[in-house]
């Protein structure tokens, strides 16, 4: 089936685990990648030749995101997959101690800029992108919007502390999308924990992390099996439904 795919975060960790496999699986799609950072050169050059329009452009810019929008203006969207983001880590702690992922997000360490850079990609990131391709988006009869979020955006999930730019940006993240849902009823919304992933959000492999091709395969099984009545659902990458 022909489609029309929107991949955000496409030149690394589960954003370009989506794009490679929706280039190999999917060769009847048209699939436009938007990243702030290049493809990396092997990526880029293997899809040469295929379906793919890679953009480089900032989910937090409304004029970007805005003017590549009305180039689209006419082209339906049907599956939406957001996965740009940061991790809210305070920089000058990472460089310090790296490795630890928790002393970079202390209350004691964080500051101004830190979190209002968390939220200004995770938080109004989301809000950018969908609202500017939601007219597309309203073109599918069938559209889909899959969001990564995070346990971690759970607030009734919270054992632990800390976290605190990530947390609470996600946390808003998740509040966003389901006042997309009440407001957007013909399109279908995701929230998807993909569980701890390799990715770039953080400059190291975290203990416990898993590869985004490992994490991928849940990722698809769980969007596979969408329906409009999940609309709105917070899911981990098995489709257990996460508390607020």
């Amino acid at each position: 089936m022909s489609r029309t795919i929107l991949i955000t975060g496409a030149s690394s960790g589960l954003g370009l685990a989506f794009l490679k496999h929706y280039t190999s699986q999917d060769g009847s799609s048209s699939i436009i990648a938007l990243d702030a950072s290049p493809l990396p050169v092997e990526t880029h050059n293997a899809l040469k030749s295929s379906n793919v329009t890679f953009v480089q452009t900032d989910v937090t810019s409304s004029h970007q995101i805005c003017s590549l929008a009305a180039k689209l203006s006419n082209e339906p969207i049907d599956l939406l997959i957001h996965c740009a983001g940061v991790r809210g880590l305070v920089p000058e702690v990472v460089k310090e101690k790296r490795g630890d992922v928790a002393a970079a997000e202390t209350m004691d360490v964080m500051d101004h800029s830190t979190f209002t850079r968390a939220f200004e990609v995770n938080t109004w990131g989301t809000f950018n992108v969908v609202t500017s391709f939601l007219p597309n988006l309203r073109l599918s009869p069938n559209a889909e919007v899959v969001i990564l979020s995070s346990r971690m955006g759970s607030v009734s999930a919270n054992k632990a502390g800390g976290g605190y730019a990530y947390r609470a940006s996600k946390a808003a993240l998740n509040a966003v999308v389901k006042s997309f849902v009440l407001d957007v009823p013909e399109a279908t919304f995701l929230l998807l924990h993909p569980g701890r992933v390799e990715t770039k959000l953080v400059d190291w492999k975290e203990e416990g992390a898993i590869s985004p091709e490992e994490s991928l395969q849940g990722c698809l099984k769980v969007m596979e099996g969408l329906t409009k009545e999940d609309s709105g659902r917070l899911v981990d990458r098995f489709g257990v439904d996460i508390p607020w």
